[in-house]
């Protein structure tokens, strides 16, 4: 895992926030709560690779 996925977690999350509070405050809440929920979707893609390799790690670890 490399420094620049939390790079990328953080301007994701900054970014997010931003636009959500952004569309919060002129009234649109629907579409503030789908940007909330499209960049949670983002990371949780690109965290879900390294999950699973952790799983496999454990895996291995314990079937000796």
């Amino acid at each position: 895992m490399s420094i620049h996925l939390i790079y990328k977690i953080g301007a994701v999350g900054i970014l997010i926030s931003i636009l959500s509070q952004i569309l919060k405050h002129s009234g649109r809440d629907e579409q503030a709560f789908l940007v909330s929920l499209a960049g949670l979707i983002l990371v949780l893609m690109w965290i879900v690779p390294y999950i699973y390799e952790l799983f496999l790690t454990v895996e291995k670890m314990f079937t000796l």
